[in-house]
């Protein structure tokens, strides 16, 4: 039978606790959310949901067509303009998503005969940009400018150092100073993932490479999404203009996509205004990440300490993880569940998302119901 071994896969999924489900959520939702990635609390913001809705009566529904066609509108060269500027880089290039974003920029950077230096620990998209690239990958251990240094020494040719900015599973950041001293000893390029950065670390939330210097340098190459702390959907690309030039003109993911929804761009633009006129939100997001691994930590769980919003907590089981995650939404509570294959190292944990709109009580909340469950279902 055509697709029967679909089936065979299906029941080991079953058998290993890790099947995965679609669960479609109300718009009036009742749920504290501790699970998406809206770290500034800004995707029902009224400015922000002003922004998509003005966009899509000026622009309409769509993009129309590719970025090299229809799709480019002047909405979207205003908010790659004020993205760059807010960012510290020379240009940025947007996306229809996150991940369009990192294939494009992995792949186009990577030509045949170089080198991509990876770490362990890097997002699926990342990944799949790696598998995409002519270029040769090398895996390295996570978080390890030792490892890197190694791995260009055996290499004589371009190349490019690929890492998260902050690791989406524990929340940890990378040594990105470290990273980028390792590749310049070899002329190696620094490609950021600064996804889970933007909007919480450096000055005013203007994200990880910011924070270490690195902004706006000829051989620094970021990615971000728009899809978290600035609450719409997309990605981008920022980088020196000659390098935004080059994706423009080879990035697959971007000549060969429906550029990003006016609406999106509109919001994405409102979001990151809101932004740069109230810097504290970013400060508050890590304030709220360090109350609950304070308080997780405290009530005997294994909480890892958060280098920016993202606060990840282990369970021994893949199955204890699916129990404890369904008793926290019983007890009106929505949080994360990361089982393999999502977690590099095998272990399942909760990911819990601190918000900058959060309120003590609710944080006090969250801890009660989590530690709770969490002792319940270990």
């Amino acid at each position: 039978m055509a697709f029967g071994w679909i089936d065979d896969r299906a029941e080991s999924r079953r058998r290993a606790g890790l099947v995965r489900t679609l669960r479609p959520r109300p718009a009036d939702s009742p749920l504290l959310d501790l699970a998406s990635n809206d770290y500034l609390g800004l995707a029902r913001h009224p400015e922000v949901t002003e922004g998509a809705a003005r966009a899509a009566r000026a622009w309409g529904a769509g993009a129309t067509g590719s970025r090299l066609v229809t799709g480019t509108t002047e909405l979207h060269t205003e908010l790659e303009r004020e993205l760059a500027a807010f960012c510290g880089f020379e240009a940025a290039l947007v996306f229809s998503s996150g991940y369009a974003a990192n294939l494009a920029a992995v792949t186009a950077l990577a030509p045949h005969g170089s080198l991509i230096v990876s770490d362990a620990g890097n997002h699926a998209s990342l990944i799949d940009g790696c598998r995409l690239a002519r270029g040769t990958t090398q895996v390295v251990a996570h978080a390890e400018p030792e490892a890197v240094r190694k791995a260009l020494g055996t290499h004589d040719g371009p190349a490019v150092v690929v890492s998260d900015a902050v690791f989406s599973v524990d929340g940890d950041a990378a040594p990105l100073a470290a990273l980028a001293d390792a590749g310049r000893e070899h002329g190696a390029g620094l490609l950021v993932d600064d996804a889970h950065g933007l909007g919480v670390l450096g000055d005013g939330g203007r994200g990880a490479l910011h924070a270490a210097g690195l902004a706006g340098a000829g051989d620094v190459v970021a990615t971000v999404t728009l899809s978290k702390s600035l609450g719409s959907q997309g990605g981008a690309v920022l980088a020196p203009a000659r390098v935004i030039d080059h994706l423009v003109n080879t990035g697959r993911s971007f000549i060969f996509d429906t550029g990003l929804a006016p609406a999106a761009a509109g919001a994405a633009l409102a979001a990151l205004r809101l932004l740069r006129r109230e810097p504290e939100r970013a400060a508050r997001a890590r304030t709220v990440a360090g109350e609950l691994h304070t308080r997780l930590t405290t009530a005997g769980l294994d909480a890892v300490r958060p280098d920016a919003a993202v606060v990840s907590v282990r369970t021994p089981s893949p199955e204890g993880a699916v129990r404890w995650a369904a008793g926290c939404r019983a007890a009106g509570l929505a949080v994360g569940c990361f089982r393999p294959p999502s977690v590099p190292d095998g272990v399942s944990r909760l990911r819990l998302t601190a918000r900058a709109d959060l309120s003590r009580e609710q944080i006090e909340r969250a801890v009660r119901v989590i530690a709770r469950l969490g002792h319940e279902s270990a």
